[in-house]
């Protein structure tokens, strides 16, 4: 799961590569690091936060479940999300570049509110909006005016060649979160967490997921014959093409049966992982 946090940063560097020529590896590395901090202090908070309404009872990957301490597991997730938060402040003063602390502040503060108290802005089905803001616009972003600031060139311009390939991370990031809840459909409404697949169903939630794989490559092929996106671009995403075939089938066919479509959401990681790979690495072939 942590190609959420390698993913808007591996992305974020090839864009900056494109547009400077510049890789700047030890800032990589410390934003690499920070991030899987900020990712693991989502995770480990969602847990503690879903236990505390019992929306985790029966799940058995909760860390809560997994270890039997709320209190430690809380302490573990503050603690990530000091040391991640003080690695990215570090290294947007570094930098220079307050764009990028606002961004990064916008994609954390979406991260508190979609899961803590008070807000769990999640309950009201707005996770996936929040989830596409943050690894997308936010993220992608600030971590392509980090890593293409440098003494000689402090404000990178905001082509739309960042900005469509970050609405794509957005993207299929949000698609691994929407397909994480068939699985947790009863126990969701048990305790009141409205999430799509709880309002819609699952059927009507594995159209959706049928129609997002047809939109995010027609959305590739729009950019691409657009020339928003660079032409190897298009061409490296379009090969992740199977995978996303298998997530469609996948749910449509398994939609109904929880020991099955459990699976659903790491055939959308591997397509979100591939499909960054991809990105990433038609952005770095057309410098």
């Amino acid at each position: 799961m942590y190609s959420v946090a390698l993913v808007p940063l591996t992305v974020g560097a090839s864009a900056a590569y494109l547009e400077t020529g510049l890789f700047l590896a030890r800032r990589y590395v410390t934003l690499m690091l920070s991030s899987i901090l900020i990712i693991t202090w989502l995770n480990l908070s969602n847990d503690v936060y879903d236990f505390d309404t019992g929306a985790d009872k029966n799940k058995k990957e909760s860390v809560v479940n997994l270890v039997g301490s709320r209190t430690g597991t809380l302490a573990a997730a503050i603690t990530s999300l000091v040391l991640g938060v003080s690695g990215l402040v570090w290294t947007s003063l570094n930098a220079s570049n307050i764009r990028a602390i606002l961004l990064l502040a916008s994609a954390i503060l979406c991260g508190y509110v979609y899961q803590c108290p008070p807000f769990r802005l999640s309950y009201q089905g707005l996770g996936e909006p929040l989830c596409f803001a943050a690894f997308g616009p936010f993220a992608t972003t600030a971590f392509y005016l980090l890593l293409g600031s440098s003494s000689e060139m402090r404000h990178l311009p905001l082509s739309g060649r960042v900005l469509s390939s970050s609405l794509l991370v957005g993207f299929t990031t949000s698609l691994i979160l929407f397909c994480s809840h068939f699985h947790q459909v009863d126990g969701d409404l048990a305790v009141g967490k409205y999430s799509p697949l709880v309002r819609l169903g699952t059927e009507k939630g594995a159209f959706v997921v049928r129609w997002a794989i047809r939109l995010l490559y027609s959305m590739l092929l729009v950019l691409g014959l657009s020339r928003i996106l660079p032409l190897p671009c298009t061409l490296m995403c379009f090969l992740t093409l199977p995978i996303g075939n298998l997530v469609s089938s996948y749910v449509e066919k398994h939609h109904k049966d929880n020991g099955k479509i459990f699976m659903a959401k790491y055939y959308c990681v591997r397509l979100h992982a591939l499909f960054g790979a991809a990105l990433s690495l038609g952005l770095v072939i057309a410098r």
